[in-house]
């Protein structure tokens, strides 16, 4: 006599979902199947080795996606000198596959959008090179902070530039597209109003603005971007804040857009195997309000809609 499956804790409505595209429930049970990935730092191709000893088990390359490593879902990579050093980062091979799918340049000015918590703008920055820049928008500044982290650790905040904002109206164009926009006289320009090197420690004005009104962690619709980082080489220092923030027409966004742009929008439930175990300690109540929730999902196609025109 067989022995009746095991029931599944997934929602009715998630179930219909996985049967109507021919997916098998039980993968989301298959908690020690599903690898974890690391990616190298570009350079650091010798320090295979070295991870492996350290975490002792064999890293195995992906074949299809040029850096990344796979291991064991039980092996943990924090504690590892390599990833402290910076010559490894954890990031899930689908995130890398969506950003090699942008076709990143040299010289290409990126935008990403829900980009902390910063491994795929790391990758962005990586694939850039000394050449275009990275703007990177996330609405929760706690964890655009733990982005600007991130860009420390590895050395790569020179072209990048970080806004807490809400995707849907962010309409900051690339510093680098400036050339033939109409830029304000010098003379107009306060001195305290042009951007100097970026520093963590923030001017006495504005901790004293912050202290009497304390600091949302997030922003709404109609605030405008606040920038927290930006890098020597991101053409931001010498800016007037009114350069900076200045927008253009629709007309003028096709020749002042971004070359590429990439939408991560609730990447943490997008409904992958991984994600979905985690919704077994979460709460299946929180998996029906975030992925199955319509209004929600309606919200994100706001989100894509904004992304096709910043995109010339």
């Amino acid at each position: 006599m067989e022995e009746d499956a095991p029931t599944l804790p997934l929602p009715e409505a998630f179930l219909q979902f996985l049967e109507a595209n021919g997916l098998d429930p039980s993968i989301y049970t298959a908690i020690d199947s599903t690898p974890r990935f690391i990616r190298l730092k570009p350079g650091f191709d010798a320090c295979v080795e070295e991870v492996e000893k350290e975490v002792k088990c064999k890293l195995e390359k992906v074949q299809w996606l040029q850096g990344f490593y796979s291991l064991p879902p039980h092996v943990q990579i924090a504690g590892s000198r390599a990833y402290q050093e910076g010559k490894i980062y954890g990031i899930d091979a689908s995130s890398g596959a969506a950003v090699m799918a942008l076709n990143v340049s040299p010289g290409d000015h990126v935008l990403d959008l829900c980009a902390a918590p910063g491994a795929k703008l790391c990758m962005i920055l990586d694939l850039l090179g000394d050449l275009g820049s990275v703007t990177g928008v996330d609405v929760a500044r706690h964890r655009l902070a733990a982005c600007r982290t991130m860009l420390q650790k590895y050395a790569l905040g020179d072209r990048c530039r970080l806004f807490v904002a809400d995707g849907t109206t962010f309409s900051v164009i690339p510093v680098g597209s400036r050339s033939d926009c109409k830029s304000f006289e010098s003379g107009l320009e306060e001195k305290d109003d042009v951007f100097k090197e970026w520093t963590s420690r923030r001017p006495w004005k504005e901790r004293r603005k912050a202290n009497r009104s304390g600091i949302p962690q997030s922003l709404s619709k109609s605030q405008p971007p606040e920038l927290i980082y930006y890098g020597r080489h991101s053409g931001v220092i010498g800016l007037a804040k009114g350069e900076l923030y200045k927008t253009v027409s629709d007309v003028e966004m096709g020749s002042h857009g971004y070359d590429k742009v990439l939408v991560d929008a609730e990447c943490t439930h997008d409904g992958s195997v991984k994600h979905i175990q985690k919704f077994e300690n979460w709460g299946w109540g929180t998996f029906q309000r975030r992925v199955l929730d319509a209004e929600r999902t309606d919200n994100l196609h706001v989100l894509q809609a904004n992304d096709s025109s910043l995109f010339p």
